[in-house]
C-alpha cells in the first residue's frame, strides 16, 4: 500500500514539475540566452520573470578580468558578487565578462558568457533605392533547343553538362563579361569549325566543358542553347548608414537569380535613388510588390557584398532620414522583446513613412536568418498594400528607439504577417561589428521588388 503511494505521489510530482516548466517565470529562465550582447553605458539586465523575492535569493558571481562593471559607483572586481534581484550594474568600456548564477549563493543555476561591444549609433534606412549589378561572368538561366541545318532540335550545351545555374566564367581563354560576348565568342568559334572550351563554375568549383557550337538556322549564326544573364536589378529598401564607416547595409537577404535561385557573385554594382509609383496589393497566395522607377544621375553608393543578410557597399555621401533628426542605437537578440514596434518604408514617391507592427516571436536559435515572426497591424499600410509586399524587405525594425532588425520577407498565406532578420546579423556582414562577437542566426530569406528587373526569391 505504501509503496502504491509513493508510485502516486511520484507522478504527482512529476506532473507538477512538467506544468510549472509552461509557466512564463519558468519559459524565461530556460529561454534565457547563453550568450549575451550588450553595449557600452547599457543596464546588465536578466529578464527573469520571478518575483523580486525570489530573484534577491540568486547570486550572480561576476568574473570581470578587465573591470567592465560599475555598480554603485564602484568596479566589480573578479569573482565579485551581486543580488539579481536588487543591483542593476552598469558597463563602461568594450570587453567581455562571465556570469554564473546561484541560488542562496551555492546551487548553480546558469553560465553566461556576455560580450561588451561599442556604443553604436545609425541613420535609420527606410529610403526606396534601386540596384543594380553585373555579376561574376554570366549566369546560365536557360537551355534553348539549336535547330540545325537538318531541322533537328539540338541543346549542344546541355549534352556537354553545362545546367542551369553554372557561371560560365571563360571561352576558349577569354574572360567572359556580358551575355553579348559568349554569343559573340561561340558564333566566332562555330565559324572556324571547331569546339569551344569553356570554364564553368558550379558549388564554388570550377569544370571545364568541351562543347561543339551548332549552327542555328533561324538567327543565321552559331550558337549552343542557352539563355544567359550577366546583370540584374530592382527596387529594395535600404536598412542603415553608419555616419563612421560609411557602410550601410539593405534589403536584409541575399540576391538570388530569379530563375535559378542561385545567389549572385557580384562583379560591380550600385544603388541610386528610386521613386515608388505603384502598389500592387498583397492577397493570400499572391504576394504584392512595389513597383518602381530608378533616378537618373542619383548614385550614392557601391555594392561591394551579397551576403545571406543583404548587400553592403559604401556611401559616396551622408544621408539623413527626416523621421529622426539622429542616428539611433541598435539593440541585439537578448534586448527585443514581443509587443509593439514600427518599420520604416516608402509607399509613394521618396517619402519614408513609419508604421505599426507587432513582434509576435522571437527565434535567436536558427540559423536561417528567420529571426522574427512580425505583424502589420498599422491601418493606413494595410489598405494601401495588403500588409507585407515585395521592395519592402529591407525596411528597418524599431523598437523602444533602437534599430533592432530589417523585414526580410512575407508569409504568401497571410501578407499581414512575415519575418524579420536581426540588425547585428547585417552589422557582421557589413563587417561593422567583428566575427568573434557573432552569436545566433544567420542567412535570412525574403524578396526584391521589380522596376526595370525583376529578382523574385
Amino acid at each position: 500500500m505504501l509503496k502504491k503511494k509513493r508510485q502516486i505521489l511520484g507522478v504527482f510530482l512529476s506532473i507538477l514539475v512538467v506544468a510549472s516548466s509552461f509557466t512564463p517565470q519558468a519559459q524565461s529562465f530556460f529561454s534565457l540566452q547563453d550568450k549575451q550582447l550588450i553595449a557600452v553605458g547599457e543596464t546588465l539586465e536578466l529578464p527573469l520573470k520571478f518575483p523580486l523575492t525570489i530573484l534577491n535569493t540568486i547570486d550572480v558571481r561576476v568574473k570581470d578580468e578587465e573591470k567592465l562593471l560599475k555598480l554603485k559607483g564602484g568596479e566589480l572586481l573578479e569573482k565579485s558578487s551581486y543580488i539579481l534581484g536588487s543591483d542593476k550594474p552598469v558597463v563602461t568600456k568594450p570587453g567581455k565578462v562571465s556570469l554564473e548564477l546561484r541560488l542562496f549563493g551555492f546551487i548553480p543555476l546558469k553560465k553566461i558568457n556576455v560580450d561588451v561591444l561599442p556604443n553604436l549609433t545609425l541613420v535609420p534606412g527606410g529610403h526606396s533605392i534601386g540596384v543594380l549589378l553585373r555579376t561574376e561572368g554570366v549566369m546560365v538561366v536557360g537551355h534553348s533547343p539549336v535547330l540545325n541545318e537538318s531541322s533537328e532540335p539540338r541543346l549542344p550545351a546541355k549534352e556537354a553538362d553545362i545546367e542551369v545555374g553554372d557561371i560560365i566564367l571563360e571561352i576558349e581563354g577569354t574572360k567572359v563579361m556580358t551575355d553579348d560576348q559568349v554569343g559573340t565568342l561561340i558564333n566566332k568559334i562555330g565559324q572556324q569549325k571547331q569546339a569551344a572550351t569553356i570554364v564553368i563554375k558550379r558549388n564554388g568549383k570550377l569544370y571545364k566543358r568541351v562543347v561543339y557550337p551548332q549552327y542555328c538556322t533561324d538567327t543565321k549564326s552559331y550558337r549552343i542553347g542557352l539563355f544567359v544573364r550577366d546583370n540584374a536589378g530592382g527596387v529594395g529598401t535600404l536598412t542603415f548608414f553608419d555616419p563612421v564607416t560609411k557602410k550601410y547595409g539593405a534589403l536584409g537577404h541575399v540576391i538570388t537569380d530569379g530563375e535559378t535561385s542561385q545567389k549572385l557573385n557580384i562583379r560591380q554594382g550600385k544603388i541610386l535613388s528610386a521613386s515608388i509609383e505603384d502598389i500592387q496589393m498583397g492577397k493570400r497566395g499572391v504576394p504584392g510588390e512595389k513597383v518602381g522607377v530608378f533616378l537618373e544621375n542619383t548614385e550614392f553608393g557601391n555594392i561591394e557584398k551579397n551576403e545571406n543578410c543583404g548587400i553592403y557597399g559604401i556611401m559616396s555621401k551622408d544621408i539623413f532620414n527626416p523621421l529622426y533628426k539622429d542616428p539611433l542605437p541598435t539593440a541585439y537578440f537578448n534586448q527585443i522583446h514581443t509587443g509593439n514596434a514600427q518599420i520604416l518604408t516608402v509607399v509613394k514617391g521618396q517619402e519614408i513613412e513609419q508604421f505599426n507592427i507587432l513582434i509576435e516571436k522571437i527565434m535567436p536559435g536558427r540559423a536561417d536568418g528567420k529571426n522574427m515572426i512580425i505583424r502589420i497591424v498599422d491601418e493606413k499600410l494595410l489598405n494601401h498594400t495588403g500588409g507585407i509586399v515585395q521592395g519592402m524587405s529591407g525596411s528597418p525594425i524599431i523598437q523602444d528607439g533602437k534599430i533592432v532588425g530589417a523585414v526580410t520577407h512575407v508569409f504568401v498565406n497571410d501578407p499581414t504577417r512575415g519575418y524579420g532578420v536581426f540588425i547585428e546579423n547585417m552589422l557582421f556582414e557589413a563587417g561593422i561589428l567583428q566575427e568573434q562577437q557573432k552569436t545566433l542566426g544567420q542567412g535570412p530569406q525574403g524578396f526584391f521588388a521589380k522596376s526595370i528587373y525583376f529578382l523574385p526569391n
